[in-house]
């Protein structure tokens, strides 16, 4: 925008946290402001000097919500730790697609869609720009980029190919599998060739797994009185890769039943988010007995991988090759009720909450 024009000043409806949340999240944690305006224009502050202004299209309802630290009681080693995502008062923080009202920033110009870490308002001043990437492919619908062309897809991207290392054939297990990142991670393995199984909270979802998304085999772990059971019956040879969501019982059940040189990704451990005092893990010898690598991975580490996961993502979605379900909502006042659901496992794909469609 030009110096001299008139700056012009819009409404700035948010949704606040009305305190860090402790426990699992409900619709009362979180209240909608009407009353905040913002003027269109990036500020000539000291700290604005590469700042962008942008407008929020869509948001992402994410389990990391919950998993990282939630209030700013102690340092932090990593960017996403450092974020706090429900503060008092504060909008919640989350990742999103948006579009560029204004910039001094020069690789971002007005117009420009763009996805990273925003906050749930209608519009967001961004001084710090580290975490946004540039969307160039608009041939496909802008909300995937809250998911299978986003930080979930990029997620399920490095942990299965970079720190599985999978290979044709091979024996794949996916926790949390109806998950935005572990129906990703299944379709991967069933493309290049492995048996895959998936386990998901409900009968439903667990249909959609084989006969939506293809996995070879999937249950309902809820019905599952012996976990580490169950597992043997899906993979009576072993578990070659096992792409960890949810940690807990369901990680010591996994470690029983693990190949020789097989490989644990751990992505999150869901199960363990509400806990102030996390469950034990109580058959971690079995890594040493058969050789298992364990590894926990942070997804922006890989995003320098960015391109090359675009380049092969983008031609799967267009050929078919790769199925992704939704669960949108339209509205910024609804995005609570949206986030709720995912946490009680009510969502029916990757939560998304529409803002605005341009």
């Amino acid at each position: 925008m030009a110096g001299g024009d008139e700056v012009k000043e819009v409404r700035n409806q948010q949704v606040l946290a009305r305190d860090y949340i402790s426990a699992i999240p409900v619709e009362s944690d979180m209240y909608l402001n009407t009353s905040s305006t913002i003027k269109l224009r990036v500020p000539d502050d000291d700290d604005c000097q590469e700042a962008m202004l942008l407008k929020n299209l869509y948001l992402s309802c994410d389990p990391y919500m919950r998993g990282v630290k939630h209030s700013d009681d102690a340092a932090s080693s990593t960017l996403q730790d450092r974020i706090v995502f429900f503060a008092t008062d504060k909008p919640i923080v989350g990742y999103g697609v948006s579009k560029v009202v204004d910039s001094k920033h020069p690789e971002f110009k007005a117009g420009d869609l763009v996805w990273g870490i925003t906050k749930w308002e209608e519009y967001t001043l961004i001084k710090n720009t580290q975490s946004f990437f540039k969307i160039n492919h608009t041939d496909v619908p802008l909300s995937y980029y809250t998911g299978i062309l986003g930080m979930p897809g990029m997620t399920a991207y490095a942990g299965f190919y970079e720190v599985c290392n999978p290979k044709k054939g091979e024996y794949v297990y996916v926790s949390s599998a109806f998950g935005a990142v572990g129906q990703l991670v299944g379709q991967f393995a069933k493309l290049m060739g492995c048996y895959v199984v998936g386990s998901a909270g409900s009968q439903e979802k667990v249909d959609i797994l084989k006969n939506k998304f293809g996995f070879d085999e999937a249950f309902n772990y809820k019905e599952e009185a012996d976990l580490a059971a169950a597992l043997k019956r899906y993979f009576p040879q072993g578990i070659d890769i096992y792409f960890e969501n949810v940690g807990g019982k369901m990680l010591d059940a996994v470690l029983l039943n693990m190949r020789l040189h097989g490989r644990i990704a751990v992505c999150g451990m869901i199960s363990q988010y509400n806990f102030e005092q996390h469950q034990g893990v109580t058959n971690l010898m079995h890594l040493v007995y058969n050789r298992v690598r364990m590894e926990g991975f942070f997804v922006p580490d890989f995003y320098h991988l960015y391109p090359k996961f675009l380049d092969l993502v983008v031609p799967y979605i267009k050929q078919g090759n790769i199925t992704y379900a939704e669960d949108i909502v339209e509205g910024l006042e609804n995005g609570p009720a949206s986030l709720v659901r995912l946490f009680s496992g009510r969502n029916a794909g990757k939560a998304v909450v529409v803002v605005a469609r341009d």
